[in-house]
């Protein structure tokens, strides 16, 4: 088995903007206007998405030739349904998705069959999609709180 560690960390900034840094990368994540942001980047729930069709592109472009598929384009659309009056506790329904969709856009001579075939592999493999489909073992390590001197 060969288990691979990632990791990010994330900082918190002005109102809800957050900087997350993963191996010597920054990315910029807020809120719109009406969820408390200033609409300066992408939310977690649309990098969500993001990652996902990122995630499904990267299975497509890496396996193409295994399935003798000429890809010549691809790219994902993908939208998800969430109830925000979780999330701002408003009431009590999960903060979560509720569903996602997503669509391949494929170009190619391959053949429909072929294709499916293909689209059915890119799901098997994507590991944002088997975390986002299957329970994941999700664990606090506790909490530091780091004392500020007054």
């Amino acid at each position: 088995m060969a288990i691979t560690t990632f990791k990010a960390n994330t900082f918190l900034k002005e109102k809800v903007l957050v900087e997350a840094h993963v191996r010597g990368h920054k990315i910029i994540v807020d809120e719109p206007k009406e969820l408390g942001g200033d609409d300066q980047a992408p939310n977690p729930v649309e990098l969500l998405l993001s990652a996902l069709g990122a995630c499904q592109s990267i299975v497509a472009r890496t396996y193409a030739k295994k399935f003798d598929i000429d890809l010549q384009d691809f790219w994902v659309e993908l939208e998800g349904d969430l109830d925000t009056d979780g999330f701002l506790g408003k009431s009590d329904v999960r903060p979560g998705f509720l569903s996602i969709r997503y669509t391949f856009h494929i170009k190619t001579n391959a053949s429909e069959e072929k294709v499916e075939e293909f689209k059915k592999y890119i799901e098997a493999r994507c590991p944002v999609g088997d975390t986002i489909a299957n329970t994941v073992n999700l664990v606090s390590s506790g909490i530091v709180i780091e004392n500020s001197v007054v």
